[in-house]
């Protein structure tokens, strides 16, 4: 099984060396990309709620072996996000996920929004649940979510497999451990 991602990148992207000159020549996958680094920015630092106390927004960085990625177990409830790899790790009460950081509708990048307790489509809205369940919007599944495994204090990503909820209920639904 192989992932057709569109690429998210933040290369070149730095918010305080664009103008507005490079903006308006920009393509409009490159404007596209620089919003989503942007948005992304805004997630993971936290600017947009007070509640994000209560499922705070991290970078996460793993280490690769072949076709896996290990992270340490969060230690609390938490949504961390590798962008190198394109995932998203989400601690949420008593279990952790390892979602696809992109939207099953049409790949563009998904945003932790803090004040509602939910994930979000940066294209088209769709809405998610901690756990990633679809609550509303144009995607027709949930979250897409890794096969991981625990081992001691880590969790362990397979980065060829990941289950889609419309194709593998059951496996999507097994895609979790209890922490």
């Amino acid at each position: 099984m192989t992932r057709d991602l569109k690429p998210f990148s933040c290369a070149g992207c730095d918010a305080n060396q664009v103008s507005a000159e490079e903006l308006a020549r920009a393509s409009r996958r490159q404007f596209l990309q620089s919003a989503g680094c942007f948005g992304m920015m805004l997630a993971v630092c936290g600017f947009d709620s007070p509640d994000a106390e209560a499922l705070p927004v991290a970078s996460a960085i793993g280490t690769q072996t072949g076709n896996e990625k290990r992270y340490p177990i969060p230690a609390s409830d938490s949504v961390n996000i590798d962008r190198d790899a394109q995932l998203i790790l989400a601690r949420y009460q008593g279990h952790l996920f390892v979602f696809a950081l992109a939207c099953p509708h049409q790949n563009n990048a998904v945003k932790w929004v803090a004040k509602d307790h939910r994930f979000q489509c940066t294209k088209h809205d769709s809405r998610y649940q901690p756990d990633g369940v679809h609550t509303e919007g144009r995607a027709t599944r949930n979250m897409d979510r890794y096969l991981i495994r625990r081992d001691g204090n880590f969790v362990v990503v397979d980065l060829h497999k990941w289950f889609q909820s419309d194709m593998d209920a059951a496996g999507w639904a097994a895609a979790q451990i209890a922490v």
